[in-house]
């Protein structure tokens, strides 16, 4: 991988808000949904996304600007020169480099001399270095926007990951508008062979037309006629789970609240589900009605009631 300041673009005296805001305006330019057909960018993109997992790491670009990591995040093997027998006498010196087999003696030796013990000794500190740099990849942060319905009731929603992979996040049942969902390994790419971090789903709850959420609750208005209002019936009302048959009872007024039970969402620990509640309006026809209007007339002159009388101070 190429020098991650290089990647974004700053110098290696950039503060962590000049790194963040370079990967910010990189990451929207060469986001693979800009060009979801070409490779170029998605490999861009790994490695822009790569660079910032680096340096916006404060503990790993103080590693990286050491020289103690790669900028893949592995451990760098260091070099040592110079190492002579201790028995002297102008012998050449011993210059020792790590390879994949561990130390090599880049002078004479034989077995059970100072190489192998030499070798040993290098091949041990290459060994606890591996241990000292394996580190968990970072959780990375995301938003979900989810409807009304598939948040009380529960589904599947697909994410695009900034990497390019999809996952499909399953809503739970009665999640809360801001509640967090966790992926377990979803997150950035641990180093050193460490594990991955997780993917933390952050659920934004889109508004309802009519339902309005209340803890466990659902509240809806329902419209009524006149004549429903004042005869009483079977009325429908809609839930989350579909249309339901319920009774208004006579003389209704706007603002009278019914109660649904268990119509509303799943409560906590599987304890069964709240309650709809349903409030009333009175709605009159669109327009007027003429032979309404007439009758109501009349019958205001036989009648007189206050429907005020309670508000007096």
């Amino acid at each position: 991988m190429r020098d991650p300041y290089q990647v974004l673009g700053v110098s290696k005296t950039a503060s962590a808000a000049e790194i963040k805001q370079a990967f910010r305006k990189l990451a929207k330019e060469y986001h693979p949904d800009s060009r979801p057909n070409d490779p170029k960018v998605a490999e861009r993109f790994k490695e822009i996304s790569a660079a910032h997992q680096l340096l916006g790491n404060a503990e790993k670009r103080g590693q990286y600007d050491r020289g103690e990591i790669n900028a893949d995040g592995t451990p760098r093997a260091p070099q040592f020169h110079g190492f002579q027998h201790a028995g002297g006498g102008g012998g050449a010196p011993f210059e020792f480099e790590f390879s994949s087999g561990g130390a090599r003696p880049g002078g004479a030796g034989g077995a059970g001399g100072p190489d192998d013990f030499l070798s040993e000794f290098f091949s041990g500190i290459r060994g606890a270095g591996r241990r000292a740099f394996r580190s968990r990849g970072e959780d990375l942060k995301y938003t979900l926007a989810v409807s009304f319905l598939d948040a009380a009731r529960g589904g599947k929603e697909r994410i695009k990951l900034p990497n390019g992979k999809t996952l499909d996040v399953a809503i739970p049942a009665g999640v809360k508008d801001g509640q967090q969902i966790r992926l377990r390994g979803q997150g950035g790419e641990g180093s050193g062979g460490g594990p991955a971090g997780d993917a933390l789903v952050q659920i934004t709850v889109k508004p309802h037309p009519f339902f309005e959420r209340d803890g466990d609750h659902i509240r809806v208005s329902l419209p009524i006629s006149l004549p429903e209002a004042v005869l009483g019936g079977k009325v429908e009302v809609p839930t989350i789970d579909g249309n339901v048959t319920m009774s208004v009872p006579e003389n209704a007024n706007s603002g009278d609240k019914l109660r649904l039970k268990g119509k509303g969402l799943p409560q906590a620990g599987g304890k069964g589900r709240g309650d709809q509640l349903v409030t009333l309006q009175i709605r009159l026809p669109d327009g007027g009605d003429r032979k309404l209007r007439d009758f109501v007339e009349e019958w205001g002159k036989q009648q007189v009631y206050n429907p005020r009388a309670g508000l007096k101070i």
